[in-house]
């Protein structure tokens, strides 16, 4: 059974968003705190559920597992969840996320917290989609934008899923020019982030859209250009490896949730910098709120667990500013 004294441990705790993981829970519970990986730390893989599971079985005062690392499906989740391990999930691949969703039960008869839909987007972007939501008293469309810093140096996991992300055609929706604060209008393109599946379960809203841009004008434009040529698993391995080696742009990042119901209306947005190490920080609180016991069992997503709603303020210390997105500007979509 899960006690807030156990040691919390980070599968993936050497990596981009990891590592900020590790350094933030070790600040705040020393000695605590464990790293996983394949070759560093605690030896686990997550591509091994057998493995995985006599890891956690060896450590049996492990109280949450933040996993920074994509499994190939739920097993690692259902290991922790049934062992009454709280689990915080960096994952944002949408049907891993609902495979996971599946484990409510089991986590709540063992008495254990999932959260899903950590981080950046998905992650930031439902917690502000969850205030415009609220604001308008129930959106009935729901248009979320994220721009991202090209020059950050992303891990190989985050890379290649943006490049598979890529390939999936956009659907009816198309490209909106967007005012971000600080950057000005930008054309934003259609992006399969895994919150426009959630969103329209959890907040009940028919219709959401999320939009990608990149903070270069010039490589956003030649990546969409090569969006219908991404479909070849060939140029798609040939585009992570060259996305790997590319820094043309700086570090920023911008989020922004519009919410409609009738002729009311609501945004907000937020702006930062390093994605990675915000991203990475987000995870830290949610685990430091599952291990302080501040967290309802069962699994839910980011948006569902009231008391996450604070994070975007939590994170002022850490650069990032919330913005309440006047009418004039909220409606600029032209």
């Amino acid at each position: 059974m899960t006690t807030t004294n156990g040691r919390v441990l980070v599968v993936g705790g050497h990596g981009a968003v990891g590592s900020v993981v590790t350094a933030a829970l070790d600040r705040w519970f020393p000695r605590r705190v464990l790293t996983a990986g394949r070759s560093r730390g605690v030896r686990m893989d997550v591509t091994d559920p057998d493995g995985f599971r006599r890891t956690l079985d060896g450590l049996d005062d492990i109280a949450a597992v933040v996993l920074c690392v994509q499994p190939p499906d739920a097993g690692p989740a259902r290991a922790c969840l049934e062992r009454g391990i709280h689990l915080v999930d960096v994952n944002a691949q949408p049907a891993l996320l609902a495979e996971v969703s599946r484990l409510d039960g089991a986590a709540a008869a063992a008495g254990a917290t999932a959260v899903l839909s950590v981080g950046i987007a998905p992650g930031l972007t439902n917690l502000l989609a969850r205030r415009a939501h609220d604001v308008v008293g129930g959106a009935e469309r729901l248009e979320l934008t994220v721009l991202l810093g090209a020059g950050e140096r992303h891990g190989a996991d985050a890379v290649r899923w943006t490049v598979e992300a890529l390939a999936t055609p956009p659907g009816a929706a198309r490209p909106r020019r967007v005012a971000l604060p600080g950057h000005g209008r930008r054309r934003a393109h259609p992006f399969p982030f895994s919150d426009q599946h959630t969103l329209p379960e959890t907040l009940g809203v028919p219709e959401v859209t999320t939009r990608l841009c990149l903070d270069s004008r010039a490589l956003t434009r030649v990546l969409f250009a090569l969006r219908p040529a991404t479909r070849r698993p060939g140029l798609r391995r040939a585009l992570a490896a060259a996305l790997r080696h590319t820094h043309l742009g700086g570090d920023p990042f911008a989020v922004r949730a519009d919410a409609w119901r009738g002729d009311r209306h609501a945004a907000f947005a937020l702006t930062g910098r390093t994605q990675s190490r915000i991203s990475g920080l987000v995870a830290a609180h949610t685990a430091r709120r599952a291990l302080d016991g501040r967290l309802p069992a069962g699994v839910h997503h980011i948006e569902q667990v009231p008391v996450l709603a604070d994070l975007p303020e939590c994170l002022a210390p850490e650069g990032v500013t919330l913005h309440t997105l006047p009418e004039d500007r909220a409606r600029d979509r032209a």
